[in-house]
């Protein structure tokens, strides 16, 4: 008998993991373990995206990758565009967070206001600003005589690099401020009132009692605008689509180029497994710093 019912119990609960897990499992298997193992196989092959036979070729690609100047390059402005970007999102999120849950006047309307550039898509937003920089602060700096505001932004490198920070960070710090919202929503008020009665000032009590308190919330949104930052490529499309001159293509951009343009589908899903690759790294050691300074903590 109770054999019996240990078979039953492994029945149904084998049967009630296919109901709720299966469909999620299913869909995530074909979705991205299926396409990466896939391109990790187009990696070894020199297919062009058009011939019907695909020719092996080993690790040739790799090799090819890693002497890329241009890719490496790209990733490099990756790398800079990246940390300028998140901790700006990160730092404009945070305090934007902490204006709407201070209890000012009117402030579900600022975080509906707050949060609108991320319902934009990438693309529209980055032709909307593209002719902000070209025409609207172009016309506004030559009636005022302002120097810098004369001239497009996206006509050299480096106003160009700030252009896409710029609008990177308009774009994300709304979506990062409602999750540093929920983390000072969980912090208790009677916690804090504590912190005050013992003599703590404004400052002392963002210290050390809601800062540690909103490490989770700082994992979580370093995390999300890192990946983010990392593949950006519909404003960097739209917005410079690599001008001035090819100055301003980042590795997601350089990697289709390669792959779709140069129809060299082999080396730029090598290229593409790297870009994964570094991003993985990156966000793995960013975890485990803010972890171990949690548990610190």
């Amino acid at each position: 008998m109770k054999k019996e019912k240990s078979i039953r119990s492994a029945i149904h609960n084998a049967g009630s993991f296919a109901v709720f897990v299966g469909p999620g499992l299913f869909f995530f298997v074909m979705t991205i373990i299926v396409p990466l193992c896939y391109g990790f196989y187009l990696t070894l092959t020199d297919w062009n995206g058009i011939a019907k036979t695909k020719e092996f070729v080993g690790i040739k690609n790799y090799l090819t990758a890693f002497q890329d100047t241009k890719f490496w390059g790209a990733m490099g402005l990756t790398l800079i565009f990246t940390l300028i970007s998140v901790i700006l999102v990160n730092y404009v999120a945070f305090h934007l967070a902490r204006l709407v849950t201070s209890g000012i006047k009117g402030q579900n309307f600022f975080r509906a206001a707050f949060f609108t550039p991320n319902l934009i898509g990438g693309v529209v937003l980055g032709y909307i600003w593209q002719f902000i920089f070209s025409r609207a602060l172009v016309a506004l700096g030559k009636s005022l005589e302002i120097g810098f505001l004369s001239k497009s932004w996206l006509s050299n490198t480096v106003p160009a690099v700030c252009a896409l920070i710029l609008v990177t960070v308009w774009q994300y710090s709304g979506y990062m401020m409602l999750i540093y919202i929920a983390g000072f929503m969980n912090i208790p008020k009677d916690l804090k009132e504590a912190a005050r009665i013992d003599g703590c000032d404004e400052k002392q009590v963002r210290k050390y009692i809601v800062t540690p308190l909103m490490t989770s919330s700082f994992i979580v949104c370093i995390f999300l605008s890192i990946t983010r930052c990392f593949m950006t490529y519909d404003v960097n499309l739209s917005l410079t689509e690599g001008n001035p001159f090819g100055s301003t293509v980042m590795a997601a951009m350089f990697v289709y180029r390669k792959a779709f343009s140069d129809k060299n589908y082999g080396l730029g899903q090598t290229e593409a497994i790297l870009l994964f690759a570094v991003c993985a790294i990156v966000s793995l050691l960013q975890v485990y710093i803010t972890k171990r300074e949690e548990i610190e903590a």
